[in-house]
């Protein structure tokens, strides 16, 4: 049985960004708050909205509420291409926000647990068979998969997890009517994607059980193109064409927008 959903809709992108961002600060700080916890695990994602969350962050007046030495920072999904690329999630979210937090000393890297990069030479990406492709995905996914194992044990699971929603409906890099988004190992966290309808083909994602494990997911998006992809995924359940409504969490999930993306779910 999935956990209940709510809508959040606020006037436009910048108070829709700003909103999140509070949201996102106050809720690390209420986890690392609680009992016998000593840190607290966050996943973010790309994407312009994920980015200029990650800027708000920044910006926020609440930025000082939160001991970041106390902060791990997490991939939904990334860009399996070389670590320089201008394509990374990590890249933009490091320029973004964590770049200054590590160079302030409020962070270590050690606390950024980024996606593993392709290691690849450009003529062995060129020349790779479709096989050769996917072992290097299956291989970087068991990196990823070993590393959050390794952190936070068999039972590896985020605090948070925000994510953008694609005009498709997509999440992470779980696209519709994609094999990916039909896993349902429980034991399977990370998987690699060697097919994606939008640039580049090959990526990294978290499965719809591994998100499943979150305490606060939030399905994020703003601007009049995301309107259809919020109100099917807000109303839909497990729908593989729109497959952020199979989202899931353990305490609270919300779809968050601003009018323009959420006006079809006020009709």
């Amino acid at each position: 049985m999935m956990i209940e959903r709510e809508l959040i809709t606020y006037p436009d992108q910048r108070l829709f960004a700003e909103a999140v961002a509070a949201r996102t600060l106050l809720t690390m700080n209420e986890v690392l708050g609680l009992p016998d916890r000593d840190r607290v695990d966050v996943a973010v994602t790309g994407g312009t909205d994920g980015t200029t969350i990650l800027e708000a962050i920044g910006a926020s007046p609440l930025l000082d509420v939160v001991d970041w030495r106390r902060v791990h920072i997490w991939w939904g999904d990334e860009r399996f291409v070389p670590a320089d690329s201008d394509e990374r999630n990590e890249k933009q979210a490091r320029a973004a926000l964590f770049d200054r937090l590590v160079a302030d000393g409020r962070m270590s890297d050690a606390q950024i647990h980024a996606m593993p990069a392709d290691t690849r030479s450009a003529s062995e990406r060129e020349n790779a068979s479709e096989e050769q492709t996917r072992e290097a995905l299956r291989h970087a996914a068991a990196v990823y998969q070993s590393e959050l194992v390794g952190e936070l044990g068999q039972a590896a699971a985020m605090d948070i997890m925000m994510f953008g929603v694609g005009p498709d409906g997509h999440f992470a890099s779980l696209f519709p009517d994609h094999k990916e988004l039909l896993v349902d190992k429980t034991d399977l966290l990370v998987a690699g994607v060697d097919d994606s309808p939008k640039p580049p083909p090959t990526r990294l994602t978290f499965t719809v059980p591994m998100i499943a494990r979150t305490d606060y997911l939030w399905i994020c998006g703003s601007r009049a193109a995301k309107a259809d992809a919020m109100m099917h995924t807000f109303t839909g359940r497990r729908n593989p064409h729109w497959p952020a409504s199979f989202a899931d969490a353990r305490r609270q999930l919300l779809w968050i927008g601003d009018e323009a993306s959420t006006a079809r779910l006020h009709d």
